[in-house]
């Protein structure tokens, strides 16, 4: 008997096709987002484990100096008994080229092979040789360099070469930094002594990419949930209108003597046999995602965080195994309401109507009330959480709580404006309408996540990006950014630019450790480009006279928030050295620390410090002769910069960032609007017995199908509505909470009137798409069929 019960359960779907497709649609598109999120960070924290292995970026430490190490100083250690190894970096285009001394490499960092085919003496020859992964090869293709052969065990975007090859095609003297292999021989003569221009930094001070990366990561995570839920409705409410069409098959089943235990077992069965096919098809999809959008990715972590990223994906077993759990999760949550009333009904009240209709009306208010208690579970997490996880779990909370409030809003809603129906006719479709609901509510719930989705995610982008373009305006306020090679080079920058520019604003910087954490000390002089363009929100009165006296100190965001440190307490900022601060600075882009002070008082305390970098304010229209001149210097092109290349590869990185989260607030509407279409397809035939009273009083087919139309449409701008203040409260957690949470700097919350009612217009034309196949059936169904609604005394 079981085996038949099964077939005539799955018969249902032989006969409503389109709730087939929009079940296995549904979970798959569901399981491919999802999926695709965690194949790219899944790929991504592959590759940052592939560079850390590399060139003592694990677990090795550096010896760095405030410019070049000299070879003098490599050597002194070395006879002096440290296991130390010289490391050239430099960048070519966008491929960072590492030169290595193959001999002094400790064992633990990862090395190219260089023993097949007398790789090693072509690689220590004169005319010199680079390795590089085949993608990165391809990339060097149009440089002027030695030959380059593939090795498979170098990261993604990154060369080496031996260190006089690396000299050669970078222009540049000294070495970059000293891998120390651990453990050192014991005894040693203390670094102090043989070189105390030289500072030992431990792998957080070099910078962890993969901890950098964890707040990127984590967003897209979160996107990809999001985008799972707003699927997973499509599912449930696939589910949930067929149970609703095989009442009466269940009442016959439990009539014949089924068990109601047993045709619970049954429907579970064909549910996770749909997820077991609705998985496999997500994560093929999911792959495609993935592979669409990961170069779209690669290239926001190289530009945003310095992070080697392939553009090609890897099958990986992790994120498949993550897809179909995910998916059997998902669909076990979709199909556990209707398989709790099969259970819990009695025998026959599957086929009453009313029942049924009473059990939905208590689940609203019991689901509505789950939402209200979720929503207060995300204002706790507001007052007491802290950190980034739980500023995500506020989102989550609050997304969740609104979701599941709606379609009890939506039916107060709908009553407050019955009043306004002037006539029969107008009074029917309202009563219709909230006839409805509960079988829209799921694709409505979904429509309301993915412009909240919007919402936010666009009023935060929005809101980035003009802020973003002031703060550019502001901070890049010089005409032309020089970086020399060598303090020969820099010295020869520094006379050409006092005589040709009207200004010349050196960059001297020293790394030091402010409140405990790795950070950088600035030193500025006196000049009328600090003072006007500057960009402070916090200040006292006489901020920058106190900072060109020396008796100041400027810190950035980051550090403020996470010291909170309050105008005039002072911060230590070199052992000895403390001054009060004065203002806080934004500074977009910096995960860590920094501090700015008068330059000639940090030259006073660290007079070694190298000046390499140089600024220069001149007439924009002397900008290419004063660049023509530099080059003429021999400094490499790549190291000079004009603020408008400067402002345009910035605001090209900003741009990228967001790639993958406009993709996914795309595919999640998309998704939405096929909810809409599939649910009402779906009760278009369930409506008759309500359609064919009124069209026998005289109401033509057309007028209804144009009835239908309005009728989605007045769903779709209530849902707006809701969703609107609801994407501002996104909007507002992400800059106010998550951002600060995640990046240590707080953004403005703008308003963006137009984007809103862009939106607005989708939705609608979503909607109005939607209904419109199910509107054509309607306006072209068989007058035999309304009849047939009488004959079966329906």
């Amino acid at each position: 008997m079981f085996w038949h019960a099964f077939l005539a359960l799955v018969s249902h779907w032989r006969r409503q096709p389109l709730q087939l497709i929009a079940l296995l649609f549904g979970l798959a598109a569901a399981t491919a987002l999802w999926t695709g999120v965690q194949a790219i960070n899944s790929e991504a924290r592959a590759s940052y484990a592939s560079a850390a292995s590399a060139l003592g970026q694990g677990t090795e430490q550096r010896l760095v100096g405030e410019g070049p190490i000299p070879l003098e100083t490599f050597i002194k250690l070395r006879r002096a008994g440290w296991l130390v190894s010289p490391v050239v970096e430099g960048r070519i285009g966008d491929v960072t080229l590492l030169g290595i001394d193959p001999f002094t490499l400790p064992p633990t960092a990862a090395s190219p092979n260089l023993t097949d085919d007398n790789r090693l003496d072509r690689f220590l020859s004169e005319e010199g040789l680079i390795l590089a992964n085949a993608d990165t090869a391809e990339a060097l293709a149009g440089f002027d360099l030695p030959p380059i052969e593939t090795a498979a065990n170098i990261p993604e975007m990154q060369a080496t070469a031996d260190l006089t090859t690396a000299w050669q095609v970078l222009g540049t003297e000294g070495f970059s930094y000293v891998i120390v292999t651990t453990p050192q021989p014991r005894g040693l003569t203390p670094l102090a002594e043989l070189a105390p221009e030289l500072s030992q930094v431990t792998q957080e001070s070099a910078g962890d990419i993969a901890n950098l990366t964890r707040s990127f990561h984590l967003n897209l995570t979160a996107f990809g949930l999001l985008s799972f839920a707003v699927g997973l409705f499509i599912v449930h409410a696939a589910i949930g209108l067929a149970f609703e069409q095989r009442r009466g098959m269940f009442r016959t089943l439990r009539a014949l003597g089924l068990p109601s235990k047993a045709l619970t077992i049954l429907l579970a069965l064909e549910t996770f046999a749909f997820a077991l096919i609705a998985g496999a098809l997500g994560i093929a999809l999911g792959y495609l995602v993935a592979t669409a959008l990961l170069p779209g990715v690669a290239g926001t972590l190289r530009g945003l965080y310095g992070a080697s990223v392939p553009g090609s994906l890897t099958l990986n077993p992790t994120w498949i195994i993550s897809g179909f759990a995910i998916t059997f999760a998902g669909a076990t949550a979709a199909a556990a309401t209707s398989l709790w009333r099969v259970a819990h009904l009695p025998i026959l009240a599957p086929a009453k109507p009313r029942a049924w209709a009473m059990a939905s009306d208590r689940a609203r208010l019991a689901q509505a009330g789950l939402g209200a208690l979720t929503m207060a579970v995300a204002g706790i997490i507001a007052i007491y959480g802290s950190g980034l996880v739980a500023g995500f779990a506020m989102l989550g909370g609050l997304l969740t709580g609104a979701a599941l409030i709606l379609p009890l809003a939506l039916d107060l809603s709908l009553r407050a404006l019955s009043p306004l129906a002037k006539g029969p006719v107008a009074q029917w479709v309202f009563a219709d309408t909230r006839q409805q609901l509960p079988g829209l509510s799921l694709a409505l719930m979904a429509l309301l996540l993915a412009l909240a989705a919007n919402i936010g995610v666009g009023t935060m982008v929005s809101s980035f990006r003009a802020t973003f373009t002031g703060w550019l305006d502001q901070r890049l306020a010089s005409e032309l950014y020089v970086t020399a090679a060598t303090e020969t080079q820099a010295a020869q920058v520094r006379a050409l630019f006092d005589r040709e520019a009207d200004a010349t604003l050196p960059g001297r910087a020293t790394q030091a450790r402010l409140a405990g954490a790795p950070a950088d000390i600035l030193g500025v002089v006196d000049h009328v480009t600090y003072r006007e363009g500057w960009p402070l929100i916090l200040e006292t009165p006489a901020a920058w006279d106190d900072l060109n006296a020396g008796t100041g100190a400027l810190i950035n965001e980051q550090l403020w928030r996470r010291t909170g440190l309050e105008m005039g307490e002072r911060l230590e900022l070199l052992p000895g050295w403390a001054l009060p601060v004065v203002g806080v600075y934004t500074d977009y882009g910096n995960p860590e620390g920094q501090a700015i002070v008068a330059q000639r008082e940090l030259l006073a305390r660290v007079p070694d410090i190298s000046t390499l970098r140089y600024s220069a304010r001149i007439d924009p229209a002397r900008i290419d002769d004063l660049r023509s001149k530099v080059e003429a210097i021999g400094v490499p092109p790549g190291n000079i910069l004009d603020q408008a290349s400067v402002k345009a590869f910035s605001l090209n990185v900003f741009e990228r960032t967001f790639i993958v989260t406009g993709a996914l607030n795309v595919l999640t509407l998309g998704v939405a609007a096929f909810a809409i279409l599939v649910s009402l397809t779906t009760l278009a035939n369930m409506r008759l017995p309500q359609i064919a009273p009124v069209w026998a009083m005289g109401l033509t087919r057309k007028r209804l199908a144009r009835l239908e139309i309005l009728r989605a449409t007045l769903f779709a701008a209530l849902t707006f509505l809701f969703a609107l203040p609801l994407g501002l409260g996104v909007a507002w957690m992400l800059l106010s909470v998550v951002n600060v949470q995640a990046f240590g700097w707080k953004l403005p919350l703008l308003a963006f009137p137009m984007e809103w009612a862009r939106l607005a217009l989708l939705a609608l034309i979503a909607a109005l798409l939607a209904a419109m196949l199910p509107a054509i059936k309607l306006a072209r169904l068989a007058p035999s069929r309304l009849l047939k609604v009488f004959a079966d005394e329906r």
